[in-house]
């Protein structure tokens, strides 16, 4: 078995990693692999991540691609369609906890990507729902992201860096995605 055998980060996300809106590459998961390549870390990137999808489809998804893919590092990127549709947070919760339990008992590290929901969902809403992420970082041991789009959708020009529905952020933004998973994500590749 070579030194880069079985070295899989996969990548359970939704449309902010499904390249939704973009042409093909322009994502931070694509993104990712050539950073991987231009810095010599021989990884494997499996980008399992459907536009739409939620932490329940992502749950009911996760075993079957667990046990096809046996990835060494799992990001989940998931939870931002639960809150777009009102979902309870304690289920959203349930849902993160019990795929980072998944991914744990698989054998992987688990690096969980933190969302937060535009301002029109209320105060507390907001703050409940961006404090869920660090809450199952907290409780299950995993990596976290804080915030994904943090200086895309909170940045001076963010109206510039997002799609005609304010929900997508366009190719331009994806670096900047990038350089917010990979601090917290490196160390994962030991």
């Amino acid at each position: 078995m070579g030194s880069g055998a079985g070295r899989t980060i996969l990548v359970v996300g939704d449309s902010l990693s499904a390249e939704y809106g973009l042409a093909r590459g322009q994502g931070w998961v694509a993104l990712l692999e050539k950073r991987l390549a231009a810095e010599r870390i021989a990884w494997r990137v499996v980008n399992a991540s459907i536009s739409g999808d939620t932490t329940s489809g992502g749950r009911s998804r996760l075993p079957a691609l667990l046990r096809q893919h046996r990835p060494q590092v799992l990001l989940i990127e998931l939870g931002g369609n639960d809150a777009l549709r009102g979902l309870p947070l304690s289920m959203t919760e349930a849902n993160l906890a019990e795929m980072a339990r998944a991914g744990k008992a698989a054998g992987a590290r688990v690096l969980l990507a933190g969302m937060a929901v535009p301002p029109n969902y209320g105060r507390s809403y907001g703050e409940a729902f961006m404090a869920l992420f660090a809450k199952v970082a907290k409780a299950q041991g995993t990596g976290l992201v804080p915030f994904l789009l943090a200086g895309v959708a909170d940045g001076p020009d963010a109206e510039a860096m997002f799609q005609p529905d304010r929900i997508h952020p366009r190719a331009e933004a994806h670096p900047r995605i990038l350089d917010n998973v990979w601090p917290a994500l490196k160390p994962l590749l030991r």
